[in-house]
């Protein structure tokens, strides 16, 4: 039989209602800081993307 550490149960089950709560809230912050950064980047790359060269139309070049 196992030799069960009493001490070690009584501090996971002590802290543990003030460790799990804390990563939650780690977590959540640090999953919206990274989705704004990608909003961003995206949102960067998309505004400053290379636009084409804008062309006349004229009957012989009908791209609109």
């Amino acid at each position: 039989m196992k030799n069960v550490k009493l001490h070690m149960i009584f501090q996971w089950v002590f802290f543990m209602p003030i460790i799990l709560p804390l990563c939650i809230v780690y977590g959540a912050l640090r999953g919206a800081v990274q989705m704004g950064e990608r909003v961003v980047n995206q949102m960067l790359a998309d505004i400053t993307a290379p636009t084409e060269e804008r062309t006349q139309h004229s009957f012989e070049n009908q791209t609109y």
